[in-house]
């Protein structure tokens, strides 16, 4: 399953989100409203759950600064990977837009993906409000 947000605007560099966006425990300030649980594992480590959800550990997979950061889940029943790419528009102006990848069967993908693409396009809208 591919879900893409929507592109956002952000009045800042590339450089600039990138180095927010690479540091984990900002990923808090931009989480949805129903966040319930948000804890810093590690330096690249993050751990959270929404309302009615299980709790998702993400961590940094790869870094390309200062255009992409991928985190992916680390451990878990459910391998599945969230890539910021970061596109400059204007010296400090930049695009984001978040892609979530994962592998379901059929059943799965059609339960989490509504839940799963209204989380992203959240965390992409609180992007230029937060940075």
């Amino acid at each position: 399953m591919n879900l893409e947000s929507p592109k956002v605007s952000v009045p800042k560099s590339p450089q600039n989100v990138f180095d927010f966006l690479s540091n984990v425990k900002n990923f808090e300030s931009l989480m949805p409203e129903n966040i319930s649980k948000f804890e810093v594992l590690e330096k690249d480590k993050f751990l959270f759950q929404l309302k009615g959800m299980p709790e998702i550990i993400l961590e940094t997979k790869e870094v390309f600064p200062p255009n992409t950061i991928v985190l992916g889940a680390a451990g878990g029943k459910i391998d599945f990977s969230l890539t910021g790419t970061i596109t400059e528009t204007n010296k400090e102006e930049s695009e984001v837009q978040l892609t979530f990848n994962g592998d379901f069967n059929p059943m799965m993908a059609m339960m989490i993906k509504s839940p799963i693409k209204k989380f992203i396009e959240t965390l992409v809208t609180n992007i230029p409000k937060t940075v």
